[in-house]
C-alpha cells in the first residue's frame, strides 16, 4: 500500500515537473512585448521583483518565478542596471534581461544649431523634458563657474552639435560636453592657423567666426567673408557688420535696423567701434572657425546680399556701390 502511494506521489511529481519544464520553456520563447514599443524606467536600487513588476508583464503568477529562474540561470540576477529602456516588439525574456544587464538605455538628444546664441541654448534645455534641470535659477556667469570656466560671458563657448544622453541626465552635463568640444576644437584649429593673421588669440578667432556664421548661410562663402573681415582689420577699417549691431540691440531688435541703431555707440556696434566686439555673438560651426583661420586672399573688401541667401563680393567701393544699387536698391 505504501509503495503504491509513493509510486503515485512520484508519478504526480514527475508530471508536475514535466508540466513546469514545458511552461518554463514556453515562457522563455514567448515575447514580452507583442503590439507596441514599450518604455520602462528602472529606478536606482530597484529590487529584481520591483523591476519585473514594473514591466507589467505578469499575466500569470508564475511569470515572476520564471523571470527569476531565468535570471539565476543566466547569472544576471544582480546585474540589472537602472535607466530608461525601450523594449521592441518581439523582445524575449532573456533579451530583456541582457538589455538591462548591459545598460543599453534609451537615448534622447538635444540639438544646438550653428548660429544660435546662449539664450536660445538655455531655452532649448528648459524645454527638453528628458533632462534634469539644474540651471534655471542660475545666471550665465554662475553656469560658467559651475562648468569650471574662467570666461565671464557664455556666448560662443559651446559647440553646435546634436548631443545624445540618457533620461535624467543633468543639463550641466550637456553644457559641459558642448563647452569641452568647443574648447578642444578651437585649440586644435588655432594651432593649425595660417600665418600673419590680424588676430591675437583663439578667443578673437571665436569672435570673428561667430560673425562669419551669422553673416551667411552659404557655407562656401564663409572663407570669403572671413577674408573680407581680415583685410578690413589689417587696413584699420571698421567691420561694419549688421549681425553685431543686432546682437547689441538685444530685445529692442524687432526685425529692422534703423539709422539711429547704426549710430548708437554700443560695444557691439561695429559701425561705431574699431576692431572686434568684446565677445562672440553666436555659436560658430567648425567650418566658420576654420574659415577665419584660413581666409581667402582674393582682395575683396565688401559684400552685399543678393536676396537669395548668397552675396556678391567687391574689391573697391565703387564696385560695391554698384552692387548695392543692383541687389539692394533694385536699381540698375
Amino acid at each position: 500500500m505504501l509503495a503504491r502511494i509513493v509510486g503515485v506521489f512520484f508519478l504526480v511529481l514527475t508530471g508536475v515537473l514535466a508540466w513546469g519544464l514545458m511552461d518554463y520553456q514556453a515562457f522563455v520563447a514567448r515575447p514580452i512585448v507583442t503590439e507596441n514599443i514599450k518604455i520602462i524606467d528602472v529606478e536606482k536600487n530597484s529590487s529584481f521583483s520591483a523591476i519585473i513588476q514594473g514591466l507589467g508583464y505578469q499575466r500569470r503568477s508564475l511569470d515572476a518565478l520564471w523571470f527569476r529562474v531565468l535570471a539565476e540561470q543566466e547569472g544576471l540576477i544582480n546585474q540589472l542596471k537602472a535607466g530608461e529602456y525601450e523594449l521592441s516588439v518581439g523582445l524575449l525574456p532573456r533579451d530583456f534581461l541582457v538589455l538591462l544587464s548591459l545598460g543599453k538605455t534609451r537615448q534622447h538628444e538635444i540639438t544646438f544649431p550653428e548660429g544660435w546664441n546662449f539664450k536660445e541654448i538655455r531655452q532649448a534645455i528648459a524645454e527638453n523634458e528628458s533632462l534634469t534641470h539644474t540651471i534655471a535659477e542660475l545666471t550665465d556667469l554662475q553656469i560658467l563657474q559651475a562648468l569650471g570656466s574662467d570666461y565671464a560671458h557664455p556666448e560662443g563657448l559651446f559647440f553646435p552639435d546634436t548631443y545624445q544622453f540618457e533620461k535624467h541626465t543633468s543639463d550641466l552635463v550637456i553644457l559641459k560636453l558642448a563647452y569641452n568640444k568647443m574648447q578642444n576644437t578651437l585649440a586644435l584649429l588655432w594651432e593649425q592657423r595660417a600665418d600673419n593673421l590680424p588676430i591675437k588669440s583663439a578667443y578673437e578667432a571665436l569672435i570673428l567666426a561667430s560673425i562669419v556664421e551669422k553673416e551667411t548661410g552659404v557655407v562656401a562663402e564663409q572663407p570669403i567673408i572671413a577674408g573680407v573681415f581680415m583685410r578690413r582689420l589689417q587696413k584699420g577699417m571698421r567691420l561694419q557688420t549688421d549681425p553685431t549691431v543686432i546682437y547689441g540691440m538685444g530685445e529692442s531688435y524687432q526685425g529692422n535696423i534703423r539709422k539711429k541703431d547704426l549710430s548708437a555707440l554700443t560695444p557691439y556696434n561695429t559701425y561705431r567701434i574699431n576692431g572686434l566686439p568684446p565677445t562672440p555673438i553666436a555659436m560658430p560651426g567648425e567650418y566658420a572657425l576654420f574659415s577665419v583661420l584660413h581666409p581667402t586672399d582674393d582682395g575683396h573688401l565688401y559684400f552685399v546680399a543678393k536676396g537669395d541667401g548668397s552675396h556678391i563680393f567687391s574689391a573697391t567701393l565703387a564696385e560695391h556701390n554698384k552692387a548695392v544699387n543692383s541687389f539692394q536698391r533694385k536699381r540698375k
